[in-house]
């Protein structure tokens, strides 16, 4: 009997025991949240510094709820990365369906926002409101990260709840495997400026590698 579950009701030890999803022990593993970032200009520094105060603002007469933090939060960030102009493109609600290999066990859900270069994915973004940990959505965003065109090459996730952000990396080969950054808060204004430059370097990354026609 096929037992089908939504991602969102997914566990780190269900996709442990029905994909092989491992955690990495590996500390250079995912050296893009830290390494080679690049510089932000002034002009992005008080953009980012603007989305800062507008999430503090609205945030503190109520809790945003996901499609604020979408709005507020999450679109002008993608917006100063780069990702709405060629040669990304942006989806949102796309449908993914993974089954464990005996198929058995399947998995269904909706993407919050995708943003793919030429049928890759670089970031699946789940979006979490801001009453809940950032942390919940880590294994809705693995799931839908197991479900890549292109298992070949990494793929990248971002969680956010509007206060914190939280990136993943995913690598599909022999097993799938994956590691985490630490939370950046909003809050903070290196860990913002960090998060900027995190998108800003994977942008630059997924041009370079190799895509599937």
């Amino acid at each position: 009997m096929v037992q089908t579950i939504p991602a969102r009701d997914i566990s780190i030890y269900e996709l442990e025991e029905k994909f092989g999803l491992q955690l990495a022990t590996d500390i250079n593993f995912f050296p893009e949240w830290t390494e080679n970032l690049p510089t932000l200009t002034d002009g992005e520094k008080q953009a980012i510094a603007r989305v800062k105060s507008n999430y503090l603002n609205l945030n503190k007469h109520r809790l945003m709820s996901e499609e604020a933090v979408k709005m507020v939060v999450l679109s002008p960030l993608l917006d100063l990365a780069g990702f709405y102009q060629p040669p990304f493109e942006i989806e949102t609600e796309t449908s993914v369906e993974i089954s464990a290999e005996d198929e058995s066990f399947i998995v269904k859900g909706n993407i919050d926002v995708l943003v793919i270069q030429k049928r890759f994915w670089l970031l699946v973004i789940e979006s979490k409101s801001s009453k809940f940990d950032v942390m919940t959505a880590l294994p809705q965003a693995l799931a839908y990260m197991l479900d890549c065109p292109n298992p070949a090459q990494p793929t990248f996730g971002l969680l956010i709840n509007g206060r914190e952000f939280v990136f993943v990396k995913l690598i599909q080969q022999e097993h799938p495997c994956y590691a985490r950054s630490d939370a950046l808060s909003i809050e903070r204004d290196s860990e913002l400026h960090q998060v900027l430059s995190i998108l800003k370097r994977l942008g630059e990354l997924i041009v370079l590698l190799p895509t599937e026609n």
